[in-house]
């Protein structure tokens, strides 16, 4: 099995690609991709680098997606190494963004190199959707690639994202879906008075508990076969004037919806507001969509996946769709199968974040097993 991997870690660990910067990381892979025959496609965006390299013009497409931008370091002090000085130690490649997701990338190319050394004409096409706008605000990454390819007509048959996905052994977890996200910012409205007349005003904090209450009490839905049942929660509460003697005149009440496919937008919308009028309540309410639900079942790219899980490594990976949420919400607009699969994911974000050696090499085998999986006649 190939260890490439290990030095391609170690060329993008070394730019300090803080999001949104990408740090030359997609000039770096651009520059392997295209000996390679790999169009290449830079797209900018609100100042943010991304990528999209194709090779071939035939179906099936199987894409490699993912980000070379990391999130902020944290105190350097309390690192062990420099976070952008790949360091190894104890057979792990420390560095930021060593998992998340600069070891998969890295593998990424050296599956997609020894694939093509042994099959230069595969039955398909393989690309590649990198950003620098997956660990910021996600608005000028792959959202836009996204946005281009399905202005020309462009689609993908299958896509793995290199997330981080495996929780306590490489190998156990594939992400084949994400729940949705939906904000909520609700303003419940009262009448400011002194505290020792209370008959004067209208507390809207008293006003919201039963409604509140009801809420948190409801159940949404039961999930489903991939996902969890859907809870919603408060994040935020604010009211008052900060004042002890005073009844405030209006509340701020933040929440959110982590949600399945066992639900839609519009149906957890009404639900709300229907709860709030029962509740007689004078209020505004102000809805953000921040991520739709996406869903792989079990098809050809798991199966493919799975074997080449359980070829490498000997573990039947459990399909997971736990987590927050990720760039294969936008990808599945595009794309018939999308699910996400790397390394461990203890270390990401953390102090000394790091990825097993052992961990880049069968990465590199279990992508190539999937690519001869998908395009080998």
């Amino acid at each position: 099995m190939s260890n490439k991997a290990y030095e391609y870690a170690r060329e993008l660990i070394a730019r300090r690609s803080v999001t949104p910067d990408d740090a030359g990381c997609q000039d770096w892979l651009a520059a392997r991709l295209a000996p390679l025959g790999f169009h290449i496609e830079k797209i900018i965006s609100g100042g943010v680098t991304n990528l999209w390299a194709r090779r071939g013009s035939a179906a099936p497409v199987v894409c490699f997606a993912g980000h070379t931008d990391v999130v902020p370091t944290g105190p350097l002090e309390r690192w062990s190494y420099d976070p952008f000085m790949p360091t190894l130690s104890d057979d792990c490649l420390y560095g930021r963004g060593a998992a998340d997701m600069k070891g998969s990338i890295a593998a990424f190319l050296a599956a997609v190199e020894d694939f093509l050394m042994t099959d230069p004409n595969p039955a398909g096409s393989i690309a590649w959707l990198i950003t620098s706008d997956e660990e910021g605000p996600a608005v000028d990454g792959t959202v836009k690639v996204v946005e281009r390819l399905a202005a020309r007509g462009e689609r993908l048959d299958y896509c793995i994202v290199g997330e981080p996905t495996c929780a306590e052994e490489f190998g156990d977890t594939i992400k084949n879906g994400r729940r949705g996200s939906l904000h909520g910012r609700l303003r419940v409205k009262g009448v400011q008075g002194h505290i020792a007349y209370p008959h004067l005003a209208k507390n809207p904090i008293h006003l919201a508990a039963p409604a509140i209450a009801e809420l948190a009490a409801t159940e949404w839905d039961q999930g489903n076969e991939y996902f969890p049942p859907t809870t919603w929660q408060i994040s935020n509460i604010r009211g008052g004037t900060g004042a002890t003697n005073v009844i405030p005149g209006e509340v701020d009440i933040a929440f959110n919806f982590r949600f399945a496919t066992a639900s839609t937008v519009e149906g957890l919308q009404a639900r709300v507001h229907a709860i709030l009028e029962r509740h007689d309540l004078d209020y505004e309410l102000e809805w953000e969509l921040g991520a739709k639900p996406f869903l792989t079942p079990r098809g050809r790219l798991v199966e493919a996946l799975s074997e080449a899980i359980q070829d490498t490594v000997g573990l039947t990976p459990t399909l997971s769709t736990t987590g927050g949420t990720s760039d294969g919400r936008f990808i599945a607009d595009i794309s018939t199968e999308v699910v996400e699969f790397g390394p461990v994911n203890k270390t990401i974000h953390k102090i000394d974040e790091c990825v097993g050696v052992d961990e880049l090499v069968n990465l590199t085998a279990i992508y190539r097993r999937t690519l001869e999986g998908l395009l080998r006649v």
